[in-house]
C-alpha cells in the first residue's frame, strides 16, 4: 500500500473571501513556515496531491505555489523522491530568514558623506501643491489652460506611429522639442541660439542637479541669492558645494557683497528676470558686473528663469543669457509655470563651451522625458498655440495682480504688499515686530497658505514678510483671502499687544 510521507502542514489556512489569489495564499504560507523554521532543511513535504486534499485546494494551485518556491531556492526537487526543503537554508541564521511578525526593527544604514552634509544644510520645503489655494505660490492659473485643445493634441499623437511613441526617447530630447524650444527664445526672449544647445530635462530640479553633477566639486564656492530659491537651493546643496549668501536689493544680487564673502566662486545662481521671492527684477548695470564678476573668477552663472515669459509692466530686461558674449551662463527653463506643472518637462540652454559634455552626460546615463509629453508640449508650440497661451497668461497674471494690490490697501498698516512687474507672485512686508511664522500658521488655521519670508533665506536678513501667490486663483478669491488674511493679522497683533 502506496504511504502518504511528508511534513503535515495543518497551519495553512486559505481564506476564500480574500481578494488575494488562492496560489499565492498556498505559496505566502509555505514560505513562511519554511523562513520560521516550521519545516527544517531536508524535510520532505507532501505529495502535491495528498497537500492538495489536506488544504483542500486543486492539484494544480498546489504545483504552482511549489514551483515558485523551487524557483526561489527554497525547495528541491529530487526525481523519483519528493520535494524537500532546500538543504542550502541550513547554513543561514534563521533569525535573519524568518519574516518579522511586527515592525521591522529601526536599523541605521550608513549614509555617504555627501547625503550626511546635506540633509544637515536642506532648506525646509512644504508639499509641493496638487490644488490652487488663495496665495499658493507654485502654481500658474489651471483655470485658464486650454484642456480641450491639448486633449485633442494629445489624442492625434497617441494615434501615430507606435514605434515613435512607445520606444526609447532620445536622451537628449525630442528633436522636434528642441527646435521649438530654440525658435521661441530667439525671437520670444532675445536668445540666440541653436537646438543643439538645448537639453530636455525633467524640470529644472532635474537640471539644477545635472549643472551640480557637470561643473562642482564638493566645497566649490557658489552665489545664492539671500533669500532665494528653494528647490535650487537644495539641489546645489545636494552636490556638497559650499553656498555663499549674497544680498538682495532693488537692483537684484549685489554683486559687491558677493565678492566681498568669496571672491573665487565657481558659480553663481540667480533668477534676474524675476526673483525669487522677492519679485525685484535685476538691473542692466548689476547684469554686467555679474558677468565681469565670473569671467574675472572663471566662474560661471546658471539663470533661472522661471517666470520670466510672464512680464506686464513695460518692456522687460532681456535674460541674462542674451548679452553673456562669454559663454559663462547656462540658461534654465521651465513648462512648469508657462503650462503646468505635472508635465516635469524643462530645459538647460547649454554654452557652446558646454556641449558636449551635456551631450555625453546626458547621453550615458539620463534616460529621458517621455517622447509623448515633449511632442505633445513641441506641436503645441509650433502651431502657435504657446504663444497665445503667454499673452492670454499675461493678461490674467496682470488682472490677479491689480486685484491683490487694490485688496491690500485696506490692510497697509499690517502689511505691505509690493507691486510686481511679472510672474504670479509678490512679498507682503511686515512690521519688525510681527512674528512670521507664527502669522503663517494662523492664517493656515483659516485655509490661507502663505509662506514666510525666513523660509527662502540661506542666513538671516532684517526685513521680514509673507510670499503671496495671486496666480492661481480669480480675482474675486483674491479679495476673500485679503479679507480673512487681514482679520488674522489684526486678531495676532491684537493678542501679542495686549
Amino acid at each position: 500500500m502506496k504511504t502518504e510521507a511528508g511534513a503535515l502542514l495543518s497551519s495553512l489556512r486559505i481564506d476564500r473571501g480574500s481578494d488575494r489569489k488562492i496560489s499565492i495564499q498556498l505559496y505566502m504560507g509555505l514560505r513562511d513556515i519554511i523562513l520560521s523554521g516550521g519545516a527544517t532543511p531536508g524535510d520532505r513535504l507532501p505529495a502535491s496531491r495528498t497537500l492538495a486534499r489536506e488544504v483542500g485546494v486543486s492539484r494544480t494551485t498546489v504545483i504552482d505555489a511549489l514551483d515558485r518556491l523551487i524557483a526561489e531556492g527554497l525547495l528541491e526537487s529530487r526525481v523519483g523522491s519528493g520535494t524537500y526543503v532546500s538543504t542550502a537554508l541550513a547554513n543561514q541564521p534563521r533569525t535573519q530568514l524568518a519574516p518579522q511578525s511586527g515592525p521591522a526593527p529601526a536599523i541605521e544604514p550608513r549614509l555617504s558623506h555627501a547625503t550626511t552634509h546635506a540633509a544637515r544644510h536642506f532648506a525646509p520645503r512644504s508639499w509641493l501643491p496638487h490644488r490652487s489655494q488663495t496665495f499658493i505660490t507654485a502654481l500658474p492659473a489651471l483655470d485658464a489652460f486650454p484642456m480641450a485643445h491639448w486633449a485633442r493634441l494629445s489624442a492625434r499623437h497617441w494615434r501615430g506611429s507606435r514605434d515613435e511613441i512607445m520606444g526609447y526617447g532620445h536622451p537628449l530630447g525630442h528633436a522636434g522639442l528642441r527646435r521649438a524650444i530654440a525658435s521661441h527664445l530667439n525671437a520670444g526672449r532675445g536668445i540666440k541660439c541653436d537646438p543643439e544647445q538645448i537639453f530636455i530635462v525633467a524640470g529644472a530640479q532635474q537640471a539644477f542637479s545635472l549643472i551640480s553633477s557637470v561643473l562642482l566639486n564638493p566645497g566649490d564656492h557658489v552665489w545664492f541669492e539671500n533669500p532665494g530659491a528653494i528647490g535650487a537651493r537644495n539641489a546645489l546643496v545636494a552636490s556638497g558645494a559650499d553656498l555663499v549668501p549674497v544680498d538682495i536689493d532693488e537692483n537684484g544680487l549685489v554683486v559687491t557683497d558677493g565678492l566681498q564673502k568669496a571672491p573665487h566662486f565657481r558659480l553663481a545662481f540667480v533668477t534676474p528676470s524675476h526673483q525669487q521671492p522677492l519679485g525685484h527684477v535685476m538691473s542692466l548695470s548689476r547684469r554686467l558686473q555679474l558677468l565681469q564678476a565670473a569671467e574675472n573668477a572663471d566662474a560661471m552663472i546658471v539663470e533661472d528663469d522661471y517666470d520670466g515669459e510672464f512680464y506686464y509692466g513695460n518692456q522687460p530686461q532681456p535674460p541674462l543669457k542674451s548679452i553673456d558674449s562669454q559663454g559663462r551662463v547656462l540658461y534654465v527653463g521651465t513648462f512648469s509655470k508657462s503650462l503646468f506643472p505635472s508635465l516635469r518637462l524643462g530645459f538647460i540652454l547649454s554654452p557652446p563651451g558646454l556641449v558636449d559634455t551635456f551631450e555625453k552626460v546626458t547621453a550615458s546615463w539620463l534616460s529621458g522625458v517621455p517622447t509623448a509629453t515633449q511632442a505633445i508640449v513641441a506641436e503645441f508650440m509650433e502651431e502657435g498655440q504657446f504663444s497665445t497661451h503667454i499673452r492670454l497668461m499675461r493678461r490674467t497674471y496682470k488682472a490677479r495682480h491689480d486685484a491683490l494690490l487694490e485688496a491690500s490697501s485696506t490692510m497697509k498698516h499690517l502689511i505691505r504688499v509690493q507691486s510686481t512687474a511679472s510672474g504670479f507672485h509678490t512679498v507682503g512686508y511686515l512690521d519688525d515686530a510681527s512674528d512670521e511664522n507664527r502669522l503663517v500658521k494662523r492664517a493656515a488655521e483659516e485655509n490661507i497658505i502663505v509662506a514666510p519670508l525666513n523660509r527662502y533665506c540661506l542666513s538671516p536678513i532684517s526685513r521680514k514678510g509673507l510670499v503671496l501667490g495671486f496666480g492661481g486663483t480669480n480675482p474675486d478669491e483674491i479679495r476673500r483671502g485679503v479679507a480673512i488674511l487681514k482679520t488674522v493679522a489684526e486678531s495676532d497683533r491684537n493678542n501679542w499687544s495686549a
